[in-house]
């Protein structure tokens, strides 16, 4: 494992790269800024067991290695849109309704 940007970050055996001292790669925190356009203040707020120099670490270390990142993030979002394939259609709010209703499942209500 070494380690980047004054302890801050640190990268594992595979190349991933997570946030020292938590379970938060580096990815998802970038992941979440690209989604909601957060700044690094309001990602602190989201996050509070994080220090606003984790956050910055963390888009510097994305910022440095913005490539293979991106590569991992590509990656992270076709094994999510795969699985997703594979669960087949989501059940409407209706449909979920209707199955929990006793007769629906062929007993009786009690």
């Amino acid at each position: 494992m070494t380690t980047a940007l004054d302890g801050h970050i640190t990268v594992d055996e595979q190349g991933i790269a997570r946030i020292a001292g938590t379970r938060m790669k580096v990815i998802h925190l970038v992941m979440d800024k690209m989604a909601h356009g957060t700044n690094p203040e309001e990602m602190q707020r989201e996050f509070p067991h994080l220090t606003l120099a984790q956050i910055y670490a963390a888009l510097t270390y994305y910022h440095d290695h913005k490539s293979q990142l991106d590569a991992q993030i590509a990656q992270s979002r076709h094994a999510a849109d795969t699985l997703r394939a594979q669960a087949g259609p989501q059940l409407t709010r209706a449909e979920l309704v209707e199955r929990r209703r006793p007769d629906s499942r062929g007993g009786s209500p009690e």
